[in-house]
């Protein structure tokens, strides 16, 4: 009983301490609700886009019943939807059409298909695809539904997604291009909504008529992508899907209509919401951990400054857990209100997220917020326990205070630092840097063992914070004391009074600095590896493409390259297309190029065999698959095709440098038979000798005009499109770890704000000796800048280690260029110093205010 009693009256001793020392556990607050917020709200808006695009597609495609398509797909590493070949329509047709049960069906036609703007400009390809097809007559079967306007009916009669033509500055009676990729003049006669909204996320469409459709979009007349199929009252989707898969014959499957919507969702889930969820998941980890330092540093100075309060406690009869449990209630409490306060700013954030991203060109499908249990329980849960695992080593050491040392103690914080802990740290980082060096360096680079050399430089600047801190407060501060004088000196002393508050609170900030460090050098690194491979690679004058990446675009026109050919000012005109086949087994991009002319605009190295009269049968290989297959000129590989055709084709030739022209290379002739939807993804051009290069490049334009105006790009221009995406990239994990550099400003106010209340008396005895409070505040704040500058400093080493080991490791080719940016580090340096400054400005005032007799009267 009297241990129970004793329990209670230190808990109550805790909360009331709590209650009265608020401010002190404001800054912990602030990053826990930050942290919790940003995690929930990742949690929510994934929710919500999930449940909306399930609506939307449920909505769309609530008329099919059944989709019949060809059973080959062939996957890539940079295509996971895959490439299905499509179905002769006319025979697949009569054969669904017999089968009981089915009330209606209609082939859909489907293809890449790009539309330019009244400006000029194309409407979409960043990224999500630009698809056109048949309008389908049946309204239940066809996904898109007619808003404004009528269905096409003539040649060049198109209806848009409502999206896209608000995208393209479009209107109903507007006469525009459609590349196909072969250009269109199209009119628009209709306006569509797909589940309701003005268009399946930023995938644009074209409604064409089946005609138009079967002659721009396939390979053939009478050739669809897939057939969609109604059934008939008192037929289900599976009893349909079933009955369908009898009567067709080998190579065709029939799933149901809601399999398909679940496919289809699956694929924006894989392609999207995953990464884009994903993303925000590792950026809201980053950010706890960050908070986890900032707590931590709080809670230690906490207990450091209520050594005599916890000795108290102990001599009128508390037992060291009670200690303990008391000094972790304050964590449990300030970690349970900050992350119930985060979980309702985290739905707020996700309901901004919901209006901002269509503001922004992001038009997701509208929805009510869906507040799951998990997307709450888990930021509750983890909010809780991120306070509580920064705050145990502090509360542990609450515990072991004895009572009469306490009564005796002076200092805070000692500031001596181990011996053991300066070797330790020494030894981990000396074993991190040789083990990330290795795994990096190593022929077959390694990134799981880059990856524990990397975690150990990182546990190893940990380690060796304070005494890092000693020496790097001691070069920093120097030139302060002589620029500042006393109030230099003073704010250095302040600075190298604790070490291991001063590492604690730097660390938090040198987190997000190295973050922001590593994302920076990889960007920066892999725009300089596509200059020189771009340099190395290209030998072309000029380069012709569509903008955009990913699935976006719809290619050229196979038609460009021999109207460029035919210019005066023009050696070669190249064109390099692409396809797919399984090589072995596996799911591969090949280039459909003439590998004779292919030398003129690109660079391959060294060539075993020949590459002239490869036909319909030959193969060209780069270096390091047939290292990797022991092929040779003379070697046989089979290509299985997605008609279900395979073909045993010879090398007869292997090449060595392979960046843009790709792993293997068949002739126009040898695809021909197996082609989808023909367009060329490059046209490298070589101008005539005498013509100079904006000669040349005007000349390309004038004829790039007729085929919807493809961006034509010098070498140098070409590499920077090329890298283009990494820049959007960048600007978008700045404004994310923002959120983290946030934080960790935080984290030094707070640490300096205790600090300083720690210090109130000597602030007071300093006044009255005759220092001002501009004085006062200078010291405050350069105190603050030198904390900040080192982790600053910190960061951006560690981050420039971890970049280099990021790039190294996952260099598989060896062809990759390590570069540090030097201005943009720079900047990120100016900022975190800056930064620095900004968090020691409200400290500063408050001890600027101080009334003098009052500090000096402080114990």
């Amino acid at each position: 009983m009297r241990t129970n009693g004793s329990t209670r009256a230190a808990l109550r001793i805790s909360l009331a301490s709590l209650r009265a020392h608020r401010r002190r556990f404001a800054g912990t607050f602030t990053a826990v609700l930050l942290g919790v917020a940003f995690l929930a709200g990742t949690l929510v808006m994934g929710d919500t886009l999930r449940a909306s695009f399930d609506s939307m597609f449920g909505s769309a495609t609530s008329g099919t019943d059944a989709v019949v398509r060809s059973d080959s797909v062939i996957t890539t590493a940079d295509d996971a939807m895959g490439t299905r070949r499509p179905l002769r329509t006319d025979s697949v047709l009569r054969a669904v059409e017999q089968v009981p049960g089915v009330a209606a069906a209609e082939p859909g036609v489907q293809g890449a298909g790009q539309l330019v703007g009244s400006d000029g400009e194309p409407v979409g390809g960043q990224g999500p695809p630009t698809l056109a097809g048949n309008w389908m007559q049946d309204d239940q079967l066809n996904p898109y539904e007619l808003a404004e306007g009528r269905a096409p009916r003539a040649h060049g009669e198109v209806v848009v997604n409502r999206g896209a033509a608000e995208s393209g500055g479009l209107k109903i009676g507007d006469t525009t291009t459609l590349r196909t990729p072969d250009p269109l003049q199209v009119k628009v006669v209709g306006l569509a909504t797909f589940g309701g909204e003005d268009g399946m996320a930023q995938t644009t469409f074209t409604g064409m008529t089946r005609a138009d459709a079967e002659r721009y979009l396939m390979p053939e007349r009478g050739m669809a992508a897939s057939i969609s199929v109604r059934a008939a009252d008192g037929t289900s989707q599976e009893e349909l899907a079933r009955a369908l898969d009898a009567a067709l014959p080998g190579g065709i499957e029939a799933i149901t209509g809601q399999e398909a919507a679940e496919e289809n969702l699956d694929n924006l889930s894989g392609q999207f919401l995953t990464l884009f969820t994903s993303m925000l998941l590792v950026f809201s980890g980053i950010a706890l951990l960050v908070a986890v330092f900032s707590i931590y540093n709080t809670f230690a100075i906490v207990v450091a400054q209520r050594a005599r309060e916890n000795a108290l406690l102990r001599a009128l009869g508390a037992a060291r857990r009670q200690v303990l449990a008391a000094t972790l209630t304050e964590a449990a409490a300030v970690g349970l209100a900050a992350s119930v306060a985060g979980l309702g700013a985290g739905v707020g954030i996700a309901a901004g997220l919901q209006a901002l991203f269509p503001a922004i060109g992001f038009p997701f499908p509208e929805g009510p917020l869906v507040v799951g249990a998990v997307s709450m329980l888990l930021p509750l849960g983890v909010g809780v326990l991120v306070c509580l695992g920064s705050a145990l080593l502090p509360a542990v050491r609450a515990g072991r205070t004895a009572p009469l040392a306490a009564l005796r103690e002076t200092a805070a914080e000692t500031a001596r630092i181990s011996r053991g802990r300066v070797s330790a740290g020494v030894l981990l980082g000396a074993g991190g840097l040789a083990t990330a060096a290795f795994g990096a360096g190593a022929g077959d680079p390694s990134v799981p063992l880059t990856a524990t050399g990397a975690v150990a430089v990182l546990a190893a600047f940990l380690v060796l914070g304070p005494a890092a801190a000693v020496f790097a407060v001691r070069a920093l501060g120097g030139p302060v004391a002589r620029l500042r004088g006393l109030t230099g000196a003073l704010a250095q002393r302040n600075a190298l009074r604790s070490p291991k508050r001063t590492a604690a609170t730097a660390t938090a900030l040198m987190i997000g600095v190295a973050v922001v460090s590593l994302f920076t050098v990889f960007a920066s690194s892999l725009k300089a590896t596509m200059d020189e491979t771009v340099a190395r690679n290209f030998a072309g004058d000029v380069a012709v493409s569509t903008p955009g990446f990913g699935a976006g675009g719809s290619g050229l026109s196979p038609g460009l390259a021999p109207a460029v050919e035919k210019l005066p000012e023009v050696d070669t005109a190249l064109g390099l297309g692409r396809g797919v086949a399984r090589v072995e087994g596996s799911g591969r991009e090949l280039t459909v190029a003439d590998p004779a002319r292919l030398p003129r605009v690109m660079n391959l190295g060294a060539v075993q065999g020949s590459l002239d009269g490869l036909g319909g049968d030959g193969l060209a290989v780069s270096a390091d698959q047939a290292e990797d297959h022991g092929w040779q000129p003379g070697s046989t590989v089979e290509l299985a095709f997605t008609d279900g055709q395979k073909q045993r084709f010879t090398v007869r030739a292997v090449y060595g440098t392979s960046e843009l022209t790709g792993d293997y290379v068949i002739t126009p002739e040898a695809w021909r038979p197996h082609r989808t939807q023909d367009s060329d993804s490059l046209l490298a051009v070589t101008f005539a000798d005498g013509v100079s290069q904006g000669e040349g490049k005007a000349a390309v334009e004038q004829v790039a005009e007729r085929y919807g105006s493809p961006e034509v790009q010098t070498r140098d221009a070409y590499a920077q499109s090329a890298a283009g995406g990494i820049d959007m990239m960048l600007t978008l994990v700045y404004a994310l770890l923002a959120l983290a550099v946030l934080i960790a400003l935080l984290g030094i106010a707070n640490t300096l704000t205790l600090a300083l209340h720690e210090r109130t008396r000597e602030l007071g005895l300093l006044r009255s000796v005759g220092q001002t409070r501009g004085q006062l505040r200078s010291m405050v704040r350069w105190e603050s800048v030198l904390v900040a500058a080192f982790g600053t400093v910190g960061g951006l080493g560690l981050g420039g280690f971890l970049g280099w080991a990021l790039v190294k490791a996952a260099d598989s080719r060896g062809t990759s260029v390590f570069t540090l940016p030097p201005l943009q580090l720079a900047v990120v340096a100016l900022v975190g110093v800056a930064a620095g400054l900004a968090a020691g400005w409200r400290p500063a005032r408050r001890a600027a205010r101080l009334d003098v007799l009052r500090a000096i009267a402080t114990e």
